[in-house]
């Protein structure tokens, strides 16, 4: 297999190319290789080195770490997350498909009627602490931004929209045909103006007139303390961008909690299991775990007499509640109890003891030599 080209290579841009520039020869060659546009049987193949090309070049960190280790994941990897790649969100091929779908403002392609920009959705996971502390996390993803040149009007400054003069401004042209039934006459879209009835004098060339181009995007997201899974995130105007200055879509996050090690959730309160001796159990104790807040301590009381699979509850030690004003659910212990393996000669001493006072029946068995020397060594080492 050949190895891959250079990305400033494939780009046509220098090595020290701001991302302006990164933006227009992307936009440039995508124009000509991109298979809804191309007749080249190797099309395809072109446009996914090229959107490779962009989508480490238009990056930062993974550009700095291309430049420096000649991959986009550094040495070892990187700390970037590109939740796209991970959630399933619209890549840039996806971007660019819908970009041409969108049309030109000069003629001849089917263009834009659909003003305001669509709603976007992505998927992220936040960890069970992020969770119960709230925390702001880096989405990186691609979408219809608008166009940096035009500030999403579609045409350069000075520049004005005119009556389309196939339409006449109404956005739809009649035609007539006619049928063995006579003359039948239909209203369309207009194909030079895409139903908007008005045209672009001077339409923008970074963006070819909608307003809008595909762009490698960044947005901080807020995680609310106690968020579960399920939970959607709305980030307003980070959606698709609207063609021609439109208002532009929302993004949704769909929220899910990672399982973790320890705790269990249910709704808000947080289960753990606490394992204890049968000794412990019939006595009664308390049992100290860490919480899931930094540097929690959550005591637990185990009452004399507790059973195997009894659950003890602390108040106010689970997970915050949303908008519940700083108050949190229960943390809830369910109780394990640990049989020993076993047993050194004075412990299995006490417990026939017990088993006697008790008026409990159990096993004598007989021990084998091993095992009296063996707990012959622990009574003399303890």
């Amino acid at each position: 297999m050949p190895d891959k080209r250079d990305y400033y290579e494939v780009l046509g841009v220098d090595r020290d190319a701001d991302q302006r520039t990164i933006k227009r020869a992307f936009l440039k060659k995508a124009r000509t290789v991109h298979p809804d546009v191309s007749d080249d049987p190797d099309a395809e193949e072109k446009f996914k080195e090229l959107n490779e090309a962009y989508s480490v070049l238009s990056d930062e960190q993974k550009r700095a770490n291309y430049d420096r280790y000649g991959t986009a994941d550094g040495p070892m990897g990187s700390g970037y997350v590109d939740f796209r790649d991970i959630f399933g969100g619209m890549g840039m091929d996806d971007i660019f498909s819908s970009f041409f779908g969108g049309g030109s403002a000069g003629g001849g392609r089917s263009r834009q009627t659909r003003r305001q920009g669509r709603d976007m959705a992505i998927s992220m996971s936040v960890t069970l602490e992020e969770a119960a502390l709230g925390c702001t996390k880096t989405i990186s993803y691609d979408r219809l931004a608008p166009c940096e040149d035009c500030h999403g009007t579609g045409s350069p400054e000075g520049a004005s929209e005119k009556p389309c003069p196939r339409c006449h401004g109404t956005g739809f042209v009649t035609t007539v045909q006619r049928s063995i039934f006579g003359q039948v006459q239909s209203s369309s879209p207009c194909p030079d103006c895409g139903g908007e009835g008005t045209v672009l004098d001077q339409p923008c060339e970074m963006c070819d007139g909608q307003g809008r181009t595909p762009t490698h995007e960044k947005v901080e997201v807020k995680i609310p303390a106690g968020i579960s899974t399920g939970r959607q995130l709305r980030v307003r105007g980070y959606g698709e961008a609207g063609y021609r200055g439109a208002a532009s879509g929302d993004l949704i996050v769909s929220v899910s909690v990672e399982p973790h090690e320890r705790f269990e959730r249910t709704g808000d309160d947080l289960l753990c299991t606490l394992e204890i001796s049968m000794v412990q159990a019939a006595l009664g104790c308390t049992i100290e775990v860490a919480g899931i807040m930094p540097d929690e301590r959550i005591v637990f009381t185990i009452p004399a007499g507790t059973q195997y699979g009894d659950t003890i509850a602390v108040d106010g030690l689970g997970m915050p509640r949303m908008g519940g004003g700083g108050s949190r659910g229960r943390a809830l212990g369910r109780v394990k109890v640990v049989v020993p393996q076993r047993l050194t000669g004075e412990q299995r001493e006490l417990l026939m003891k017990y088993a006697k006072a008790a008026g409990e029946s159990v096993a004598e068995g007989k021990r084998s030599v091993g095992e009296k020397i063996r707990d012959a060594l622990d009574d003399i080492l303890d």
